[in-house]
């Protein structure tokens, strides 16, 4: 049955629902901003082919059920309207293949629904016991093992053939102090480095201390209301003032693209740039381009705390996990050959 209506003194007028809605984009990092375009052409994609009809808000059960339950099951071998929807999504570049999805697609997605109902204060019909229940039925159904986001972290040892390969040319002091930022403060995401400003980086202690204050605005953790200030020391530290130093940055996007002539441009560096920057890497390191992905180093800076004996709660510190589960999957990952407490007898 449809969600309970809302009484008419607790329903938005127009004005409000879009005060609210911007609002809610204000607020949200700009990779989950897309990731919920995404998943509402997605979804409205889906229900026009299934059912013929728009969304509406609030989304009626059978429909959310119905989407739950196409979406848990491999559809390769079972022709009918799932199918067929599932093709049609696949023409129109929405979906990639026939194969149940990941749980976490399916999560996402269901997140990014419940959203939208949120913005317009409806209820979603997620939160009913039958939809709870089939989610958690379907996810067990198609779990299947996990698979890390890079293939290999990206470790001390590895970082370290990465910066042998950065010369002094301006290319080489970027990408030297983008890979030292990236490592030694905790494992940043590729958005958080190519956001960060001149104006997040603190050298007030630099000449004293040989430390300097990274701020983040936003990570996907955190938000300008709680930017946290992460400390950066050592050589990570010092590739880091040499790059500003080596152009006179006062100002501006810390991290920018580099021209073929070899000058730096003043604008900030494309969300995709360090992926393009570890593949060159990786590839003047004598290691294939697909060796590692930019999530290699997050991983790597926690594999490398758990190798080193670092506690948990140390590394998330810097890391900002949220979740000690997510976080110890790292930690788990290490080999129980190199974990640190096989040697407390010595």
């Amino acid at each position: 049955m449809p969600p309970l209506p809302l009484p008419s003194y607790a329903a938005l007028s127009v004005a409000d629902e879009e005060a609210l809605a911007a609002l809610y984009k204000r607020g949200t990092p700009a990779n989950t901003l897309r990731a919920w375009e995404r998943d509402l052409a997605y979804i409205s994609a889906w229900k026009a082919a299934v059912f013929g009809q728009a969304l509406v808000w609030p989304e009626i059960e059978r429909v959310a059920l119905r989407f739950v339950l196409d979406h848990t099951v491999d559809l390769t071998d079972k022709p009918g309207s799932a199918q067929d929807a599932a093709q049609e999504l696949i023409a129109l570049g929405l979906r990639i293949k026939l194969t149940c999805p990941a749980p976490a697609t399916l999560d996402r997605r269901i997140a990014s629904w419940r959203a939208f109902h949120r913005m317009k204060n409806l209820a979603s019909p997620f939160e009913a016991p039958l939809l709870k229940q089939a989610r958690a039925k379907g996810r067990k159904a198609a779990a299947r093992p996990r698979v890390s986001k890079s293939p290999r972290p990206i470790d001390r040892e590895m970082l370290e053939k990465l910066l042998a390969s950065c010369d002094d040319t301006t290319r080489g002091l970027r990408d030297r102090a983008i890979l030292m930022l990236g490592f030694g403060s905790g494992g940043r995401r590729r958005s958080e480095i190519t956001n960060l400003y001149r104006e997040d980086i603190g050298t007030e202690e630099y000449a004293s201390k040989g430390l300097i204050w990274v701020r983040l605005l936003e990570t996907k953790t955190t938000g300008k209301v709680d930017a946290p200030r992460l400390p950066l020391k050592g050589r990570a530290a010092r590739a880091v003032i040499g790059w500003i130093e080596a152009l006179a940055i006062d100002s501006g996007p810390l991290f920018r693209p580099i021209s073929q002539s070899g000058r730096a441009l003043s604008r900030k560096l494309a969300p995709d740039a360090i992926r393009v920057i570890l593949r060159h890497r990786l590839k003047l390191a004598g290691l294939p381009e697909d060796y590692a992905t930019p999530h290699g180093l997050r991983a790597g800076f926690l594999t490398q705390a758990a190798l080193d004996g670092a506690p948990l709660a140390a590394a998330m510190k810097l890391s900002l996990h949220r979740s000690a589960i997510q976080a110890q999957r790292y930690y788990a990952d290490v080999e129980i050959e190199d974990n640190p407490a096989t040697d407390l007898l010595g």
